[in-house]
């Protein structure tokens, strides 16, 4: 290949990842679009405080529970195409979210929201595995993870400024309108692909074989705990600064996005950095474990320091702080998950790994709606996630075993 060529081809895997975060940000605010209508949804439909954690955990039933089939199907039929058809189901279910008048039809609608965003990062991990080298893949993980904290920050701007000035139901339907344009630029760049990598033909390997790897199970059980926080804040946030710190809708939408601002940047320097250091000789082991430790460490400190400040200057410097430490998790979670796939397994191993990780998204909204309902606060629900972070920083650190790619029959 010329040199033109080989300059080509990067301009469109460049091009390849960028819509891959990009999909990633659209999925993070159209999932998030519940916990932004919320100051005003929540009282109109009715819902208590447990009725909403149920509504919101709805998603995580389907979300998590297809992760495992999704994974398989992204091994097996062309990636590119079931990414597009699942983005077309949740972008739809989206819109009509905004036609909701109660609790069954709301939780009907997140099932199926979360059955076409749980393609995703299976579908993602699997085409970055084929598409970017090792030694590149925690930048191109942390561009994707830029999309993942950016889609809170966007989403609620956005959906800020919608629910002040057009109500709840606006909100739901301009997101999933939004949405549905990513598959214009998405059919030219798969074009562009070379038609070799649109053909690879099906993996094959035991999927026992797969079940059978500790590895697998250790690094879903990380990716819980690397979650948890993470859903916390995107999901109850807005809530609590509304609610309990009694702040305004315009001021509540500012700090959340400076907080998903953060993590957005926090991502991306991570992301280098951690390249640079494996490009400079480091272990990548050591490097990824170390990266997702500190985080992990980092998230509980943050969490802590945002439930005991006093004045809105303190609050947005905790809100901030724990901004930078939910940035290396997504990009060290998925990175380490490739390193152990590879290419022939991406699709698989993050699909399980990811049902697994989203456990805390079944289980983390209905705790904390169970906390406030029975302490009338917050306080108790700050501490256990700060607890889970803690949690996720030891298994990282003595948990996790080596990180090489494992081979399969």
């Amino acid at each position: 290949m010329t040199v033109t060529g080989r300059q080509g081809q990067r301009g469109v895997t460049t091009a390849l990842v960028a819509l891959l975060a990009l999909a990633v940000l659209l999925n993070f605010v159209d999932r998030g679009a519940i916990g932004i209508a919320a100051p005003k949804m929540k009282a109109e439909l009715g819902l208590s405080a447990t009725t909403f954690g149920l509504a919101a955990s709805a998603f995580f039933w389907t979300y998590g529970a297809m992760q495992p089939l999704v994974g398989w199907i992204s091994d097996r039929v062309p990636v590119y195409r079931a990414l597009a058809f699942a983005l077309a189901l949740w972008s739809l279910s989206t819109l009509l979210t905004g036609f909701v008048r109660g609790l069954a039809l709301l939780v009907v609608l997140r099932l199926l929201l979360g059955l076409g965003e749980s393609f995703v990062f299976p579908c993602v991990s699997k085409i970055i595995a084929r598409h970017v080298p090792a030694e590149r893949r925690g930048i191109a993980n942390a561009v994707v993870a830029v999309g993942l904290a950016l889609g809170p920050a966007v989403g609620t701007l956005a959906g800020g400024a919608i629910l002040a000035r057009m109500g709840w139901e606006a909100v739901f339907v301009a997101f999933g309108a939004v949405t549905l344009l990513w598959l214009v630029p998405w059919a030219f760049v798969v074009r562009a692909l070379p038609v070799k990598s649109r053909t690879v033909p099906p993996a094959t390997f035991s999927y026992g074989a797969l079940l059978r790897q500790k590895a697998l199970w250790i690094t879903g059980a990380c990716h819980v705990t690397a979650n948890y926080a993470f859903f916390f804040v995107s999901i109850w946030l807005p809530l609590y600064l509304t609610g309990t710190r009694g702040l305004p809708i315009p001021t509540m939408a500012w700090l959340a996005a400076a907080t998903f601002g953060a993590q957005a940047l926090s991502s991306l320097a991570t992301g280098h950095f951690s390249d640079s250091l494996v490009r400079a000789g480091r272990s990548e082991d050591q490097v990824r474990r170390a990266f997702s430790v500190a985080g992990q460490v980092g998230l509980a400190i943050g969490i802590a320091g945002i439930a005991l400040s006093q004045g809105q200057g303190a609050l947005l410097g905790w809100l901030v702080f724990t901004g930078i430490a939910m940035g290396p998790g997504p990009t060290m979670a998925y990175a380490i998950g490739q390193i152990f796939a590879g290419e022939r397994l991406a699709g698989s191993w993050i699909g399980w790994q990811n049902a697994i990780g989203s456990l805390s998204g079944v289980i983390g909204p209905l705790v904390t709606g169970a906390i406030v309902d029975a302490t009338g606060g917050f306080g108790g629900a700050f501490a256990f996630a700060a607890g889970v972070s803690l949690l996720g920083a030891a298994l990282f650190q003595w948990a996790l075993p080596p990180l090489r790619q494992v081979q399969l029959d």
